[in-house]
């Protein structure tokens, strides 16, 4: 692993059998994995280039089990890793060797389903697209749809504020989650916010939406969900050149119109994802804008004219216009397979995650063929163009010497543009281990050591989740103290306490 991590307790480790037996004792039956070839399954999550088997798995399924295996491990000083369905893409369910991992794949109810306030409470280990299929019946869906929404979990989502293709006119999942409950270090639990869409006090949901593990252990979440919209119709335009789709993106969102979605495609991306979906894509294009677009239907058709009329202004090449739900499915059917119908064509993969500024667009694609040159290794680009979110996969061969390094290099040096074009270091992926050495290249010291004194408020050990999202791991008395500088205090008129 060329990622370091936390150095392992090895007096933690001596109590391996003590520890795993106090486990069983709070989740009984088959609610711990202790077997090296049992664990395997939970070494690594969807970042499979960095991989770790946790010293003991435990699978609770009731909140109170939560909190006392929390009670449990911040009593003995013992690392807590939680994870969801493990689709993470950043490595930020990684285990711990002297960790133990909290999997939650048994919270998988949805507790209660109220139109009346147009909300959902569920657990965490439920699927995104489970939430909408529990409410379709009724004409309802959750916005927030990310590609893996087949298999990512909503706990998940909430951890590393994932989007989607539908984020641009919805939202992301901070956007969707009304309320939650949270298991702390301690074993307290909180319940936070609720169906109400507005809460007094401190904005403690943002705080915890895209706190990637670091905070607590979320057990319930409260999300909106929203009424289908009458019509929905998508248009897939084709482009001679990238710049010239994403001055089409520009332009659209410059004319006020905001679509229920809007993506674009590179040319690798496109026929990776045409052979292996077959979703007509044309092949002789650079790019490929998906733009779909919601509402009364009336105004769909208009709003259908006025895009065409800004892609033909554009230099558009092709244009295919939806006429039915089946065939919108089918234009969305390649882009969520992209991922993995790049898999088909190359042995393996980093799937990176920037944002840019909009305008940027043109310079960060022109950067990274260079780097692709550069790297001498392929990539293809599939990304939320109405947003900026940019997602190069960078291919390459684990089994050809030094190619991974390479692979890691490239994408250090594309996400080192995005901040450098104006952008930041993550759309929806999370931090996790892939950006935690780079958040220096965004954040001063000082930046870094606010945002750990708030975990330090939640997590006053540093047993969650260690080793993730920040670069130098300080402990909170460290952050605390007091400097003094040629034996004066800084504001010494200040009363301290």
């Amino acid at each position: 692993m060329a990622i370091m991590m936390p150095a392992s307790d090895q007096a933690v480790l001596a109590r391996r059998a003590e520890i795993v037996a106090a486990l069983r004792a709070i989740v009984p039956g088959e609610g711990v994995i202790d077997t090296p070839a049992e664990m395997r399954a939970y070494e690594s999550d969807g970042l499979t280039a960095y991989r770790q088997p946790p010293m003991v798995v435990v699978l609770p399924d009731t909140t109170e089990q939560v909190s006392l295996v929390l009670k449990y491990c911040a009593g003995q000083g013992i690392k807590v890793v939680p994870r969801g369905s493990g689709t993470s893409l950043s490595g930020g369910a990684l285990p711990l060797e002297d960790g133990v991992l909290l999997g939650l794949g048994k919270f998988k109810r949805i507790r209660e389903i109220d139109f009346d306030n147009r909300v959902v409470v569920t657990e965490p280990g439920v699927t995104n697209l489970a939430i909408s299929q529990a409410v379709a019946h009724a004409g309802f869906y959750y916005a927030p749809d990310p590609s893996s929404q087949i298999a990512c979990s909503i706990g998940g989502n909430v951890a590393e504020n994932s989007g989607g293709v539908h984020c641009l006119k919805y939202g992301m999942t901070t956007n969707n989650v009304l309320g939650c409950e949270i298991v702390l270090m301690s074993g307290e639990m909180l319940r936070i916010g609720g169906k109400s869409a507005e809460n007094s006090g401190y904005d403690l949901m943002g705080v915890i939406t895209g706190s990637e593990g670091l905070l607590g252990v979320i057990t319930e979440i409260t999300v909106r969900i929203l009424q289908k919209p009458e019509t929905a119709r998508a248009l897939m335009v084709g482009f001679a050149q990238v710049e010239a789709a994403g001055e089409c993106v520009a332009r659209i969102i410059g004319a006020g119109i905001i679509p229920g979605g809007m993506e674009m495609m590179d040319k690798p991306a496109i026929h990776a994802a045409e052979a292996f979906v077959h979703a007509g894509y044309p092949l002789d294009v650079e790019a490929l804008l998906i733009i779909e677009l919601d509402g009364p239907k009336i105004e769909v058709d208009e709003l259908i004219t006025r895009v065409e009329t800004i892609a033909n202004a554009c230099g558009s090449t092709t244009c295919q216009i939806s006429t039915s739900e089946a065939e919108r499915n089918l234009f969305w059917a390649g882009r969520k397979a992209a991922f993995p119908a790049v898999g088909r064509i190359s042995p393996d993969y980093l799937c990176m995650d920037g944002t840019i500024p909009r305008g940027a667009l043109p310079k960060a694609l022109a950067r990274i063929r260079e780097l692709s040159e550069k790297y001498q290794l392929g990539c293809a680009n599939v990304f939320h163009a109405g947003d900026g979110n940019l997602h190069p996969l960078i291919l390459y061969d684990a089994n050809k010497p030094g190619e991974i390094e390479r692979a890691e290099a490239f994408g250090a040096d594309i996400l080192r543009a995005c901040v450098e074009f104006g952008g930041v270091l993550t759309g929806e992926h999370g931090v996790g281990i892939e950006k935690r050495d780079l958040m220096g290249d965004m954040f001063t010291e000082i930046d870094l050591n606010q945002q750990q004194r708030l975990k330090c408020a939640f997590d006053a050990q540093g047993l969650l989740n260690p080793g993730k999202v920040f670069p130098t791991l300080h402990r909170c008395a460290e952050l605390g103290r007091m400097h003094v500088h040629a034996g004066k205090l800084a504001f010494p008129d200040i009363p301290r306490f």
